[in-house]
């Protein structure tokens, strides 16, 4: 009998059963800066997702320790970068509160409209930026025009455009420019009445909708598994906002024009739903402090500060509603001039966790979506 050969043709190492690690990043500008998410893949579903961070760590935390009260506020501004305000904000509500410090009245009300204004400025740059990582081009041309009038304000007022350096411990920098309220309040209205721009043309596209509806929903329970806050949590139904909740500045006495909007859904759409009505309550709490500041008597905005600063021992936590979410300051003090230990609880770094929970079970093609809708600054996750 004439013997035989048998010959297997194989498909490349049992592929029906063999999953493929896929790197997202961590090339800039991939994912709003330098993240790098790793995806395994079951075909064209993800079955798991590890974000690996760590790229663009810059040790605050630690430089911190090394710099005095007065120079740490330029190291704050800078992990999250579209909220450089608000960042400078926390570190000195931190210290104040070491000090039993009370900030002249004018210099609240400058500060809660300066923070509102800062958040209009970040929200706008992701309700630009999340259309078009979803292939639509034109409202990151429409939300740029809206953040260059709001820029231009907060520029005049500061000397930056990015990095404010406008806060002090005990109050401000310096009081506002002759007639600055009058041209701040023109560029709130002006913004005001071209938001229908996101209203109309990003909620109102039906390829948006389609490609947000329904993906990427995060339960409640996750939200306080992971410590989320922000926008994102109240897509899912937490209803949890530190200036209403806890106020701090003057956001006690703007609790009639302070609207927390939340949604249910928990999905893509209702994240940036949620974004774009809380844009729209900065620009009315912007106003609100205009009137406010109006009617206030001419009066200093600052509290005269010794040479050297140095805070009492001790250790104290403040906390603000950052336009991402709860930033968090723990601030452990020696009796010296410079922090024993500040700790910093930035909002993008909880978030941004959440993504092992989101991306699992869903399709590659929605992973950007998803990622997307986070609203995050990597320089905030790293710090």
């Amino acid at each position: 009998m004439t013997p035989t050969t048998e010959t297997t043709v194989g498909i490349g190492g049992a592929a029906e059963s063999t999953d493929m690690v896929l790197n997202i990043g961590p090339q800039h500008p991939s994912t709003h800066g330098v993240l790098r998410l790793k995806l395994v893949l079951d075909g064209e579903r993800i079955t798991s997702a590890e974000p690996v961070i760590g790229y663009m760590h810059r040790g605050a935390e630690k430089l911190f320790e090394a710099r005095d009260y007065r120079q740490i506020i330029m190291l704050a501004n800078r992990h999250d970068w579209l909220s450089a305000f608000s960042n400078e904000l926390g570190v000195v509500l931190a210290v104040e509160r070491m000090l039993g410090m009370e900030v002249p009245t004018r210099a609240v009300w400058t500060r809660t409209l300066l923070a509102e204004l800062n958040r209009v400025l970040n929200h706008l740059m992701f309700l630009g930026s999340y259309p078009l990582e979803l292939g639509g081009i034109t409202p990151v041309f429409y939300a740029f025009r809206e953040r260059e009038v709001l820029q231009n304000v907060m520029e005049e007022v500061s000397g930056g455009r990015m990095h404010y350096m406008f806060n002090r411990v005990g109050g401000l920098k310096e009081d506002l420019p002759a007639g600055w309220t009058t041209r701040a309040r023109g560029a709130v209205a002006a913004v005001r009445s071209r938001m229908d721009v996101f209203d109309d043309l990003v909620l109102g596209n039906e390829i948006f909708r389609g490609r947000t509806r329904g993906v990427g929903a995060l339960s409640a329970e996750a939200v306080h598994a992971y410590g989320v806050s922000g926008p994102v949590a109240r897509a899912s139904g937490v209803d949890f906002d530190l200036r209403r909740d806890e106020p701090y500045l003057a956001y006690g006495e703007l609790q009639d024009t302070l609207k927390v909007v939340t949604r249910t859904d928990g999905d893509c759409l209702a994240r940036f739903e949620c974004l774009l009505a809380q844009t729209h309550n900065a620009l009315d709490l912007a106003d609100a402090c205009l009137d406010r500041l109006a009617e206030l008597a001419p009066g200093p905005v600052n509290q005269r500060l010794p040479k050297v600063l140095k805070a009492p021992e001790g250790h104290t936590y403040a906390w603000t509603e950052n336009p991402l979410g709860i930033n968090g300051y723990y601030l452990v003090s020696k009796g010296e001039k410079t922090p024993y230990r500040l700790k910093l609880r930035s909002a993008s770094y909880n978030n941004i966790q959440a993504l092992a929970e989101l991306l699992p079970g869903t399709l590659v093609a929605d992973m950007v979506a998803i990622l997307g809708s986070l609203f995050f600054v990597v320089g905030d996750i790293d710090k």
